[in-house]
């Protein structure tokens, strides 16, 4: 009877409950990098998080939700992800996520891309995301273009925040669309942030031009907020002396506001990126992708965490964003093994969570169950880290979603057909 009242419970959006919630009984995880806590409390009031933790008193007149048995975690953050932009990548039409023919790089706004009906939106929903940050991949250009944020709610208006960051390829992939080299590249991006900084002033005082044209106009405009510090720089590199290189910018720019994505040797440079206090969005495992990335170990995150780096984790792949726990849970597991660097259970769970806001810059509103954050709240049936366990409801800004999605109408579908539903396609002797 007590898990029908929870489910029954649930299904109802926190507003409708009364105006105060408080979610009780469950194991409560902050998600602020402390340890888990049982029996705890969450009280929800207009959509934000008034309270959560042990030994919190319940409003009189709450409504009460019973999560005793499950537990209790702010929705995950996908720190890096195609999310709305094109459920199909070889179907032009509807792939969003690169504009390899297009005059404009650093200007391309995806945000006015974004589909909410994109079905791995509804996917990654159902496994307890609810917050993605969208990035544009690079073009003919080292620029991606500007990405956004957004919630993974049913509602049409799902973007958080525009242009809240601009994607740049100083790697690996980054020598094609620049000509041919690493230094070509760099060259790129320095004459692309002088034409930037010449934006407002194009012509000197004789009337010469100040630049040759790297970029269009609605691209150098567009670097503006990034050359001033007012928009993060996400860079995409793995080779430690690359992200060497991204960091000596600031010489030059100081202003810059970096992002390192990748970084799958960040661990031998640690210190450094430490120091420069440049938060990574890492990619996860101990087998190179390429030749940028012959040092990864699965002790990175580890060894940059202990460093003093903000770390949040992702998979570098299109539409894997429902693995995302897997990273983190992968990070506790590793600490089993001689000489391997992994994180504890918050910290761990803090690489999905908090750490993901703190890099876009948005820890005050959403990452963890800390007072005046956004209630997005997900009920699990088990410990999240563990793969078996699931969402059992999931709520963005106190709003219950929905957890179906075309896979689960698939498997409710062909899960228990009666005999004779389908053709056989061969007869047992």
């Amino acid at each position: 009877m007590a898990i029908r009242f929870i489910v029954l419970t649930l299904l109802l959006p926190l507003s409708a409950l009364g105006g105060t919630t408080a979610i009780v009984g469950g194991t409560v995880a902050i998600g602020d990098g402390s340890a888990p806590i049982p029996g705890g409390t969450v009280v929800i009031r207009d959509g934000r998080i008034v309270t959560a933790g042990a030994d919190v008193k319940v409003p009189q007149g709450a409504t009460i939700v019973d999560a005793r048995g499950r537990w209790v975690s702010p929705g995950l953050i996908a720190p890096f992800t195609q999310l709305g932009i094109g459920s199909f990548s070889r179907v032009a039409e509807i792939n969003d996520s690169t504009a390899a023919e297009s005059p404009f790089s650093a200007a391309i706004d995806v945000s006015t891309a974004i589909n909410p009906d994109d079905a791995p939106i509804q996917v990654s929903r159902a496994v307890g995301i609810t917050r993605a940050a969208v990035v544009p991949f690079a073009g003919k250009s080292i620029f991606g273009g500007q990405g956004a944020v957004i919630d993974l709610s049913k509602r049409m208006d799902v973007i958080m925040r525009p242009r809240a960051f601009q994607y740049v390829e100083l790697g690996a992939q980054a020598d094609r669309p620049a000509g041919g080299s690493r230094p070509a590249a760099y060259a790129y991006f320095r004459e692309a942030l002088e034409e930037a900084r010449d934006y407002e002033q194009p012509f000197g005082a004789k009337g010469e031009r100040r630049w040759h044209e790297v970029l269009t106009r609605a691209d150098a405009a567009a670097l503006v907020p990034v050359l001033e510090g007012k928009q993060p720089l996400l860079v995409h590199v793995n080779r430690a002396s690359d992200i060497l290189h991204v960091l000596a910018l600031r010489q030059s720019y100081p202003n810059l506001r970096l992002i390192l994505l990748g970084a799958r040797e960040g661990w031998r440079v640690c210190a450094q990126i430490a120091a420069a206090h440049v938060p990574v969005v890492a990619s996860v495992g101990d087998l190179p992708d390429n030749f940028d990335s012959l040092a990864s170990t699965e002790s990175n995150v580890g060894r940059m965490t202990r460093a003093g780096v903000t770390v949040a984790v992702s998979i570098l792949g299109v539409y894997l964003e429902a693995y995302t726990r897997e990273l983190a849970s992968g990070l506790v597991a590793i600490t089993r093994e001689p000489g391997a660097s992994g994180l504890d259970w918050g910290q761990a769970f803090a690489t999905i969570t908090s750490n993901p806001a703190k890099v876009l810059g948005l820890d005050g509103e959403i990452g963890s169950m800390r007072p005046g954050r956004r209630a997005d709240v997900v009920i699990w049936d088990g410990d999240p880290l563990e793969v078996a366990s699931a969402p059992v409801a999931v709520y963005i800004d106190g709003q219950p979603q929905s957890l179906d999605n075309h896979l689960t109408k698939l498997r409710d579908r062909y899960r228990q057909l009666p005999p004779g539903a389908l053709p056989k396609s061969y007869d047992h002797p």
